[in-house]
């Protein structure tokens, strides 16, 4: 309720206030958008539903209508679309979960009194720059690394991961589930874990130190453990920012450049110059990503907790 009548005259509420506020903040970014973005993606939308002709000698391109040939081209007769989304999807259910964990438990921890809390922050923070794109295309097509690690591979005898012995004895006596494969899967790619989780730790910790001293020291007095008020007062004050996290973690994974859909986009624009096909595949990637987005807010916003 943004409007209120008071003698007589309507004024703006404490939320109605906030709301102009929120949009004077993003109006800049809505203008670049409507300026810079719209004719782009107006093209796009052309390309997805055309054949495009590029002519390299006098640098133009030309489009010819095509219908639905590149969409179904997409979804019914590419042999390998289809399963990479499913792929990086089912990638994405098992990392950003492991994220989201992982940062809130980090978080916590910088959140306490300790010597040198500053410097240990700005390490955590180091995986956001570890993570650009450059030190990714470095580590993912390194030959050197890349031949070490078939190296080690080949030459040990046991299974090359953290979990590899362990798992291996549940295995044999019958104890691993699926949620024992969960956790196996989770530990190891803690390396991947560690350098997706920097931003989602200072938007944590941001959270938590806006938490007043008073509740905890109140729930103290009440006799309430530690892991009462995590449960109790922690966990509910911080889960808008877990909304907020999820949405940006779903995003980040997916415009990751070692991401094999995205991989596999660029190689036909660049490479194959099948500007129409590509378009097309980015187009029904971009919703699928969408899809996932509005139910992972669709379930989350319902536990939510806001307060004022």
């Amino acid at each position: 309720m943004y409007f209120i009548k008071k003698n007589n005259k309507i004024s703006l509420t404490l939320e109605g206030k906030n709301a102009i506020a929120g949009y004077l903040f993003i109006l800049p970014f809505l203008i670049g958008i409507l300026f810079f973005m719209f004719l782009p993606i107006q093209e796009s939308l052309r390309m997805v539903f055309s054949d495009v002709n590029i002519d390299l000698i006098r640098n133009k391109f030309s489009m010819r209508f095509s219908g639905m040939d590149n969409l179904k081209r997409v979804l019914m007769i590419d042999p390998e679309f289809n399963r990479m989304l499913v792929e990086e999807v089912g990638r994405m259910l098992l990392i950003v979960p492991a994220v989201i964990i992982f940062s809130l438990f980090v978080a916590l921890i910088l959140n306490q009194e300790f010597k040198a809390r500053g410097f240990v922050r700005a390490i955590f923070f180091l995986p956001v720059i570890l993570s650009s794109g450059i030190m990714i295309g470095l580590e993912t097509n390194n030959t050197l690394l890349s031949s070490m690690e078939e190296i080690i591979k080949r030459d040990n005898l046991m299974k090359s991961s953290i979990t590899g012995v362990l798992e291996d004895i549940l295995v044999s006596e019958g104890a691993a589930s699926d949620f024992m494969g969960y956790i196996f899967n989770t530990v190891n790619q803690i390396y991947d874990i560690a350098m997706a989780s920097g931003i989602q730790i200072i938007i944590f910790l941001s959270a938590l130190q806006t938490i007043p001293p008073s509740m905890f020291e109140a729930a103290k007095i009440e006799g309430a453990t530690s892991w009462e008020c995590f449960w109790k007062i922690t966990f509910p004050m911080v889960s808008p920012l877990i909304l907020v996290n999820v949405v940006y973690s779903v995003v980040d994974y997916f415009i990751r450049t070692d991401n094999r859909v995205m991989e596999k986009i660029r190689v036909r624009m660049m490479q194959y110059m099948e500007y129409g096909f590509s378009t097309a595949m980015a187009w029904v990637y971009f919703l699928a990503v969408i899809v996932i987005i509005g139910i992972a807010m669709a379930l989350i916003s319902k536990k939510v907790y806001y307060y004022e």
